[in-house]
């Protein structure tokens, strides 16, 4: 199963959620454009992780599109359990208040809209308040990644 799903095209990206006051970011492939009017994303994500306790709390996150450079940040973000795992990287605020990864080569600034049952994940519908191009490059796609983020044993 995991061969075949792989074949499914889609990147690899980090989302950065913010309560207002505590911050958190974690590597995501299941996000994908819904509406262009108004324009919304959904984000896929286990409801089990700190940052879906901060998204819901806050209502606000960042996805931001890695480079195909930049699969060190993927790994980092995905396997990451430090206590600061955003140290060591630049941030800016967003208009919503939830952090840009100054470094990735795009970002949309999302609000929460609403969430949806899926599975063992939760669908995260977000209205797009803004975003950017920051620098140019190929994006990282999850088939490029090998079994980085451990699927393999999940199929």
């Amino acid at each position: 199963m995991d061969d075949l799903f792989k074949q499914l095209t889609h990147g690899i990206y980090v989302i950065a959620v913010s309560d207002g006051v505590h911050h958190n970011a974690f590597t995501a492939a299941w996000v994908m454009q819904v509406s262009f009017d108004p324009p919304l994303l959904a984000i896929s994500i286990n409801p089990e992780h700190y940052s879906y306790s901060l998204l819901q709390a806050g209502g606000v996150c960042t996805v931001n599109v890695l480079g195909q450079d930049q699969a060190h940040i993927a790994e980092h973000f995905g396997r990451s359990h430090d206590k600061d795992k955003m140290a060591g990287f630049v941030w800016q605020q967003g208009l919503s208040t939830a952090p840009i990864l100054a470094n990735s080569l795009a970002y949309f600034d999302c609000q929460v809209s609403h969430y949806t049952e899926a599975g063992d994940h939760k669908i995260v519908v977000c209205n797009v308040i803004a975003g950017a191009i920051l620098h140019r490059g190929k994006p990282l796609l999850y088939n490029q990644t090998g079994d980085m983020d451990g699927s393999d044993e999940l199929y």
